[in-house]
């Protein structure tokens, strides 16, 4: 009986930590920090589902393979990816999963996109940011408080990470590319109170890549111009690329585009005639999906990768 009862116990411990871990974990070997250590701002919503994979068999594939939709991220954390050949201050770039608020890609626009970056010598930072509903802005600020949060996090531990505090850029996608786009015009003020050193450093990137981009024209209102998304001189410079038959759009890309030159931003825009939207870095029989090799022609024409 009493071996019954420890089995059980056992049992229900391992359950319960497998509870815990059902979202997404980073491979072992990567250091993962939570970026809000009291509690995210506001607080959690009350009775928040745990975090889970909300893939089906009937989603949907990406260049013949399945992808991860990550639902239910209360607790947004960054993980640190360092490349193998990692010089001692290297450039870093900060990702963000699409998923349009509501989900987060987090394998096909999060892990391959830093399996990419460390083969190219750059450190990359996965940021698994709240979803869902948490944007865009101002709808929601919680999505754009944890980049700002995250960016700072990331200039804190720069030099225990290895890497140059003056390169550190951001790259999105979708939802994530708008993400990128509002913290690179809403980085002069934190949208939540100050926690600790983090927040006194700057959360403006160096450089930002927008990759198939959201919610920068508003279908609604005949691709107007979002308003909320406003750069300035000090809009970071800025890699652009989206295919013309996007169903989310390609006056995303266009629109920002002719913002930032009004702005006096450097920028480079990529349109391509075909590629739908959600394609990632998987290589497929579309141009569209060879955009990294230009973003890191890009990234030395910049002065930010070194030869």
């Amino acid at each position: 009986m009493r071996t019954s009862f420890v089995f059980f116990a056992a049992l229900v411990t391992a359950t319960a930590s497998l509870a815990q871990q059902s979202g997404w974990q980073p491979a072992a070997g990567h250091t993962q920090i939570p970026i809000w250590p009291n509690g995210v701002p506001g607080g959690p919503p009350a009775n928040s589902p745990a975090e889970v994979d909300t893939t089906t068999p009937k989603m949907p594939l990406v260049a013949g393979k399945p992808l991860i939709h990550l639902g239910n991220v209360s607790v947004p954390t960054i993980t640190l990816y360092k490349a193998a050949k990692q010089a001692s201050s290297a450039p870093a770039v900060v990702v963000f999963p699409g998923g349009g608020y509501n989900i987060l890609a987090i394998d096909l626009e999060g892990t391959e996109v830093c399996d990419w970056l460390n083969s190219k010598g750059i450190a990359c930072v996965l940021l698994k940011y709240r979803v869902p509903n948490t944007g865009p802005y101002p709808k929601s600020s919680a999505a754009l408080q944890d980049a700002q949060r995250a960016v700072g996090l990331v200039r804190q531990h720069a030099a225990e990470w290895g890497i140059d505090p003056k390169r550190i850029g951001v790259l999105g996608f979708s939802a994530g590319a708008h993400l990128a786009a509002a913290l690179s015009t809403h980085f002069d003020k934190r949208l939540y109170d100050v926690v600790d050193g983090a927040d006194q450093l700057s959360c403006r990137p160096d450089f930002a890549v927008i990759v198939y981009p959201g919610y920068l024209a508003l279908a609604e209102q005949g691709m107007k111009t979002n308003s909320e998304i406003n750069p300035t001189a000090q809009t970071p410079p800025t890699f652009i690329v989206q295919a013309e038959d996007d169903p989310v759009h390609v006056e995303n890309a266009t629109n920002y585009f002719l913002q930032l030159k009004q702005a006096g931003v450097p920028a480079e825009l990529h349109v391509y005639a075909q590629g739908g939207h959600g394609y990632g870095l998987r290589r497929t029989a579309l141009p569209v999906t060879a955009w990294p090799q230009l973003v890191e022609t890009w990234l030395h024409t910049i002065g930010i990768a070194h030869p």
